[in-house]
Parts: C-alpha cells; structure tokens; sequence
C-alpha cells in the first residue's frame, strides 16, 4: 500500500450508499426470495462502475467498490462459508452503553428496523469457503470499474474471523478458539484471493473493541486470541498489502462504554496488516490522537484515523480535517498518516445515516483538508 510520500493520501473505510433498487435486491436475497441473479449481477456491476467513478471524482486517491454486492460487511459471508444456518435462535450481544438507558434503547431500536431485517445466523456445521465464484466477480467488477485510472490505488474489504464469530456465534465447535481457527483457515482463501488479485485487502475488525464490553458472565475469545487467528489467516500475505479497520459500532449512541484506544492499542499494532485504520473524528473518541504521544508508532506501520464522522449529515470543514490530520503527523510522521473516515457510510445497506449527496460532499470536504494539511506539512 502507498505510503504519503509527497503530500496526504485519502481514502475511507468501506461501504458507500447503495442505490435503492439494488438495497431492494440484496435484501430479497438475503431473505432467500426469489431473485434475478443474473439481473442483480448486473446491477451490483453497474452500481460499482458508478461508485468508483464517484469516489475519483471526488478526489479520493485509494478507493474500493463500496460494498455493492453485500448486504452487510460482516454477514455477506453466509454465503461464502458452509456451516450456518439461519432457521436457529440467534443471540445478540448486548451493547452496554445502550442497556445503560433503556428508555432509550427502545427508541433506539425502533428507529434500526432495517437492521433487524437483516437475517442472523449460527454456526451449526464445518466451516469450508465457497465463496470463489462470488469473490472473483466482486474483483472483476472492482477492476473493471478502475479500466480508465490503471494507477489509481484500490482495496477490497473482508470480515475478519473475530467478527464473523461475533455476529455469527458458535453452535457447533468445542469452544470458542476452535470455532475461530476453523474460520481463520476458511476465509484465508478470501484474503489471499484478494490479494493475489493486485488489490490491497483490508480486514474489518469492531470485535476487537466490542468484545471488551460485554456484560459479566458472557464467555467470549478475548483480544490476543482474535488476533492471533486473524494473524494466522493472513500468514502468506506481505503486511503492506493490508490494512485493518478498528471501529467501537458505527452507529449514533452513548458509546460511553466504549474501551479507550490506548488500552487496546499495543495488542492491536500486533495484528500483522501495515496499516490501522479506527475512529478519530466522533465526539466519543476525536481526543484518541493524544495516544500517540506516549505510544511509538513502528515504521513500518502506517494510520488511516478518521478524520470524518459518519453518522452525522454534518459536512466537516476542510480546516477542521487539516487540523486532525497535521496533529497526527506532528506525532507519527507526516509519511505514516492518510487521511480516511470513522467507518463505512452505509453499514448496512438499507440503513444509511448520511445521506448519499452528503456522503460525497464529505469525501471532498476530507481530500481538500488533505491538501491543506499537504502544504502545511510539505510547504
């Protein structure tokens, strides 16, 4: 992956907005009706080839396929793994900072209705990949799209083992570290694909932080054992073709209960991907560059922080942008930071909290602090 030799990069996290009509064809898909699937094959082709287009235009120098082809970042993979089911009864994690207020919670939840829709699944079974068909057409629409900016930088999100296990919990192995191993070796073959295909792979992994939440009693793999799989899956994968994304839950709530970076910071630089993208333009974890004055930054590692918020319609201004981004580079070296957002604008694809005109309008807020931050720092 490019470092920001000359000036700083941009790029963002993942999942851009979807266009309606195709929110309405993954969903009937992934509520097993009957679907057109050469018509959606299309659709995800075209709605891609226009999201690179407007990603470039928008200035973004690393750009990706905005996650057309999947309903979500995390449970896509249902249909690339064996062994889950979604006719079981599914536990979700409770969040603490929304049991917190439960008078909120409610309104809360009665304002997330398309992320219920969204079916859940289990592990029931073995764990294997088939997902190539699916994988290298989500490559081929990728590369397609970028035939007219051949220079251009890309990437391809991947759930990582941690947060498939999280969203998807175990009903079949042993324990919790069997079940992670199993998927670790399973969605190896989506991340060597990926990068064997010229793309740079990036690892989505909000496990990282939300399995510190968890309410007493509750069993989950801790941090060290989620990395260690994570790092096992990507053994044949040269760090700096890799970057992974922490986040706490990109969602507009208390967050209050959320674990502080500098707690979980050093295990995570133990993660072998070269660059660490996470959060730092939201009001619960903005404060977070201050980390890196007490923490050393290896050379060989670079940080995506964002430098947008994603959950608010606010357009950040260019000033604000720079200012985030010239107090990182003051601390880890202007090389060694590019520019990207909180987290995805479209997490769920029917469940957006920017709307899509802000979406870009923010994008291009963000590569014009870039450039103020670049003559700031360059001169």
């Amino acid at each position: 992956m490019r470092r920001s030799t000359d000036a700083i990069l941009t790029t963002h996290t993942g999942s851009l907005p979807r266009p309606d009509d195709l929110v309405a064809l993954l969903y009937a898909q992934d509520s097993e009706n009957p679907t057109d699937e050469t018509f959606l094959a299309e659709r995800v082709h075209t709605a891609v080839a226009e999201s690179v287009r407007l990603q470039i235009d928008s200035g973004i120098d690393v750009v990706n396929d905005g996650e057309m082809s999947k309903v979500a970042y995390s449970t896509y993979v249902h249909m690339r793994l064996t062994g889950f089911e979604s006719h079981v009864e599914v536990q979700r994690h409770p969040r603490a900072d929304a049991a917190a207020f439960p008078r909120y919670a409610d309104w809360d939840a009665r304002h997330q209705q398309s992320v219920f829709r969204i079916k859940r699944y289990a592990c029931t079974g073995p764990v294997s990949y088939v997902g190539h068909s699916q994988l290298q057409t989500d490559i081929a629409n990728l590369k397609a799209a970028l035939a007219d900016s051949p220079a251009t930088e890309a990437f391809m999100t991947a759930a990582s083992p941690g947060v498939i296990s999280w969203f998807q919990p175990n009903q079949y192995y042993p324990n919790e570290a069997d079940y992670l191993q199993a998927v670790a070796e399973a969605m190896r073959e989506e991340y060597e694909a990926i990068y064997q295909s010229g793309l740079i792979l990036q690892l989505d992994c909000p496990d990282l932080t939300l399995s510190r939440t968890v309410p007493a009693g509750e069993e989950v793999a801790n941090g060290g054992l989620r990395i260690e799989a994570l790092n096992h899956a990507l053994r044949n994968i040269p760090p700096d073709r890799m970057r992974l994304h922490l986040c706490w839950g990109n969602y507009e709530r208390p967050h209050h209960t959320d674990v502080p970076l500098k707690d979980i910071i050093h295990e995570v630089l133990e993660a072998r991907p070269m660059g660490l993208s996470f959060e730092g333009a939201n009001p619960r974890h903005e404060h977070e560059w201050n980390v890196f004055e007490s923490v050393k930054l290896p050379p060989d590692k670079v940080i995506i922080p964002g430098v947008l918020d994603t959950t608010t319609n606010y357009i950040e201004h260019p000033e604000l942008v720079a200012q985030r981004l010239i107090r990182y580079a003051k601390l880890v070296g202007r090389e060694q930071v590019i520019a990207g957002a909180d987290c995805g604008f479209a997490t769920f694809a029917a469940d957006p909290m920017v709307h899509p005109d802000v979406v870009f309008a923010k994008l291009g807020s963000m590569v014009e602090g870039a450039r103020l931050a670049s003559e700031a720092l360059w001169g």
